[in-house]
Order: structure tokens, then C-alpha cells, then sequence
């Protein structure tokens, strides 16, 4: 199956079809296969992209640079430090001129409505690599990642988001999940749980789609029988440290524990998670969190995390493979 996504923007899942989005991972899978058998060929020579991260990044910065030298493209690397945008010049200007100097744009930062700016007046394709509401590209890797390790087709696929769920994370498998026709669930405390008009977007997808949606505080009955769990980290970048003790109170029951896994009735259950990740005391912020609270982790266990069952890095390699699906599809020659 071949689509035509030239010149296409990707803020959110809700810019793709359920055949389109098939499509990158099919495109993805073909990629990758070609890096690992070194018969990858490249499709954007002579292409220029801005890769603008207003945000802290190592998976997302990475894996569209890696993704740009495979393919022969150029890429230049702008952070708050190193250009004007927001600062002494609007997004709407920043746009019109990295429009008229590059093929493609990537942007990372905090609000949804500057990368729709920048997509709305740059005239180029551009590319969501995390706001505070969504983060597709992450989703698209995890689309691939749950194709690679099951057996079942994706719309036969059933995952469980556990943890805090309004935000990016929560939100873009919400959407990618629903519009593949998935078995989707999420299951957090009730103030934690996905803003309703969200949810009404959801579940309109998902009567199209044919998927099932699940939204609960109970956690045990969400996770039965499910072929992923899925968490991410409690307190979100840019977030104030004042907010752990209010999450910890409420989010320390939704931890993914070996006994979690084992509850789900599924032997075969596996792990994910964006990455990164407080599963053990070993960074600066588990650190301060051991010596503030007195835990060893936080969202995940470090036996889950370490364990069989986890995918994690899977999905942090997919990340590259997808992306280059995306820009190939995008502007490939």
C-alpha cells in the first residue's frame, strides 16, 4: 500500500487515518529492516531540517538526527540559547523565515498552539516532538513496538496506561489506540484521569474505529488480561518540584509493581514506557526523592523495569525508525 503524506504536518495523531498511520509503520519496519541488512537508501539528500527543542531531549533530539544522516539530510539544532524564537521574535516571523531556508521543521517545547503556529505559517512540513498536550512521534514507536512484540494484528491488541493521565502521554495513546481500532484503557486517579472533551474526541474515533475504550480509577480491573501496561513518569517537564508529595499521595497505587504485572492474568503482559525513567534511585531526582520520601522508585519498580517483560528500549530504538518513516513520507524524494 502506498499513500501520499508529501508535505504533510504531524502535530497530533489526529492528523493521520488509520491507513495512513498503517502506512508509516509498514514504511518504519521496511527502514529498519534495511538499516540492520546496511541496504538503506537514501531518500533526502540534499534536505534541510530544523530541529527546534525549547525542551530538554535525548530520544527525541537523537532519533531525528540519526533518522536525518541516514537519509542524507542536513539538520540544524536550535535551542533556547541559540536563536531569537519567542524571545525577540514571534513564532509566526521564526516560522516564515526557517520556511523560506528549510525543507522540514521539528519542534519540542510546551504549548500545542506554537507548533500549529509554526505548521500554519512556515509553509513546510512540521513535526511535534513534544508539547504538553501531545507527543505523536513517541506514539508512532509505540505502535511499532506493540506490532513487534505480539502475535495478534494492532486492532486486536489490547494496553492499559496506568498512572497520571492527562497529559501528552495519555493523551496521544488515547488517540493513536482509538484510531487503530485497539482495546485502550486508562485507569488513574479520578482528578488524574483525561479531560473530558478529549474523551468525547476518543470515543467518536472509537465508534469508527471499532475500538474499546476503558476509563477507570480501578486499576485491577483495567490491567486484566491486557497485553501492555504503559506509565510515564508522575511529575511532567516544567512542572514545579512543589507537586510530588500531591502526586506521590495519589499516584503510589498505580505503581507498576511485579505484583501489578502478575495481576493481569497475563503471563505475557509486557512493560513500556517512554523513558525517562525514576525506576530506582540512581539519577539526581530518585536521589532527592529517596531523601524526601523514602522511595526507591517511583512510576515503575526497578524488577519491572529491568525484568523480561520490559520493552522499554525497544521503543526508544522505534523511536528513530518511525521518525524516518515520517520525514521519508514527508519528503522523501
Amino acid at each position: 500500500m502506498s499513500l501520499n503524506l508529501r508535505n504533510r504536518s504531524l502535530l497530533t495523531l489526529l492528523d493521520l487515518s488509520q491507513a495512513e498511520l498503517l502506512y508509516l509503520l509498514d514504511l518504519a519496519h521496511d527502514l529498519k529492516r534495511a538499516k540492520y541488512s546496511k541496504t538503506e537508501q537514501q531518500h533526502l539528500k540534499g534536505k534541510n531540517i530544523a530541529l527546534i527543542f525549547e525542551k530538554p531531549s535525548t530520544r527525541t533530539r537523537c532519533a531525528f538526527e540519526v533518522a536525518c544522516f541516514d537519509q542524507g539530510a542536513n539538520v540544524s539544532d536550535l535551542d533556547p540559547s541559540g536563536s531569537q524564537i519567542g524571545h525577540k521574535e514571534t513564532i509566526q516571523d521564526t516560522a516564515r523565515v526557517l520556511g523560506r531556508l528549510y525543507d522540514g521543521i521539528e519542534y519540542r517545547g510546551s504549548r500545542q498552539v506554537i507548533v500549529e503556529t509554526l505548521a500554519q505559517y512556515a509553509g513546510v512540513p512540521v513535526y511535534n516532538g513534544l508539547t504538553a498536550e501531545s507527543h505523536p512521534t513517541q506514539v508512532l514507536a509505540d505502535l511499532m513496538t506493540m506490532k513487534e512484540h505480539s502475535e495478534k494484528p494492532l486492532h486486536a491488541v489490547s494496553f492499559c496506561f496506568v498512572g497520571d493521565c492527562r497529559f501528552n502521554m495519555a493523551n496521544s495513546l488515547l488517540m493513536g489506540g482509538c484510531l487503530m481500532g485497539m482495546d485502550v484503557r486508562l485507569s488513574g486517579p479520578a482528578q488524574f484521569l483525561p479531560d473530558p472533551d478529549l474523551t468525547a474526541i476518543a470515543h467518536t474515533q472509537a465508534v469508527q474505529s471499532g475500538a474499546t475504550l476503558t476509563i477507570t480509577e480501578n486499576l485491577h480491573e483495567a490491567i486484566k488480561n491486557v497485553d501492555f501496561i504503559y506509565t510515564d513518569v508522575w511529575v511532567s517537564m516544567g512542572e514545579s518540584s512543589d507537586v510530588w508529595a500531591e502526586r506521590i499521595h495519589f499516584l503510589k497505587p498505580y505503581q507498576v509493581t511485579q505484583t501489578l504485572m502478575q495481576a493481569t492474568g497475563n503471563p505475557h503482559t509486557k512493560f513500556m514506557h517512554c523513558l525517562p525513567s525514576f525506576h530506582n534511585r540512581d539519577t539526581q531526582v530518585g536521589h532527592q526523592i529517596f531523601e524526601q520520601f523514602g522511595l526507591e522508585a517511583m512510576e515503575v519498580t526497578d524488577e519491572v523495569f529491568e525484568s523480561p517483560a520490559s520493552i522499554v528500549f525497544d521503543q526508544a530504538e522505534n523511536r528513530m525508525h518511525t521518525i524516518k518513516a515520517l520525514l521519508v513520507a514527508t519528503l522523501g524524494d
